[in-house]
């Protein structure tokens, strides 16, 4: 029987679980309100403040010989340069799509993440897969195919931004960093270039920091903060909540992405659209009840 401290952790969990999901699903309301800073400005805005932030964290949590550590340890070095370069591309395209209007192309990448997951849990550790989990990357596959037949075009952002997250979470599963010291050395790596970047910007008078009224300035600088809170709270939720509730609430976050780009930037979506999305919801049902079937099983056994 679960004790009132673990119940009351797991409701913690959830709550913080809901947190980061929500403020990804919104995060395409945020980045348009750095126009007119192109995607590549904005992404160089988000490692140079987000690692800001995160100095600010670690100062707090007195942690930085951890970093310096790890910073030392020549196998984790390596694999987080790779994590960088991973979040680098998903980074980018992600605030390029939403500047672009593709904000419901992206929300495709994030449904079938988890679906990727497994795909590479196949490919790179060699596990097995149960049956409905055969049955969902199936049906998701067909799914992505039938966009692809219908749209006349490989649904590339998403397919990107799904591949992308997914080897991220590998490399990082890999390196066995703590989340906030992962996410500090993988944004020093990336400083030199950010920051060379918007010099350069600044010198060629291109820069759109600080040449538009002050509240921009302020959405620019709340980049890190944007950024960094809910890796946070992700992190936070996912050592209170059990993996089959965070592969559930997972879907929170391309579902609000979804209808803020439906409902608000009146993006279009045809009937076939409709019914490849469909197909891969599909598929995210039958993962689902396997993931929850798979836990209370696990559950049993422990008791």
């Amino acid at each position: 029987m679960t004790s009132a401290p673990q119940r009351s952790g797991t409701g913690r969990g959830i709550a913080y679980g809901l947190m980061a999901y929500g403020l990804w699903g919104l995060a395409p309301l945020y980045w348009p309100l750095l126009a007119p800073a192109t995607a590549l400005e904005i992404l160089a805005h988000r490692m140079t403040w987000s690692l800001i932030f995160l100095a600010v964290v670690n100062a707090i949590r007195k942690n930085w010989s951890e970093i310096f550590a790890v910073m030392r340890n020549p196998r984790s070095l390596r694999l987080l340069t790779i994590a960088a370069v991973l979040i680098t591309i998903n980074w980018g395209l992600y605030i390029w799509s939403v500047v672009n209007h593709h904000v419901i192309d992206a929300s495709l990448g994030y449904f079938i993440n988890p679906l990727i997951n497994v795909a590479f849990g196949v490919l790179v550790f060699r596990e097995k897969l149960r049956r409905l989990q055969w049955l969902a990357v199936s049906i998701a596959g067909a799914g992505v195919l039938f966009l692809t037949i219908d749209a006349g075009t490989v649904p590339w952002i998403g397919l990107t931004l799904g591949v992308t997250f997914s080897a991220y979470g590998m490399v990082k599963k890999k390196a066995d960093v703590d989340a906030v010291e992962s996410l500090t050395v993988e944004t020093i790596l990336l400083l030199p270039f950010s920051a060379s970047y918007l010099l350069w910007l600044f010198i060629q008078g291109d820069l759109a920091l600080g040449q538009h009224n002050g509240w921009h300035t302020l959405w620019t600088l709340m980049a890190g903060v944007v950024t960094a809170v809910p890796l946070l709270a992700f992190g936070a939720a996912a050592v209170r909540v059990p993996y089959s509730t965070m592969g559930i609430l997972q879907y929170g976050s391309p579902t609000i992405q979804f209808l803020v780009g439906l409902l608000i930037y009146n993006e279009a979506m045809p009937h076939g659209r409709w019914i490849g999305f469909i197909i891969v919801w599909i598929a995210l049902v039958v993962f689902s009840v396997d993931a929850i079937r798979s836990g209370r099983n696990f559950a049993q056994s422990e008791e």
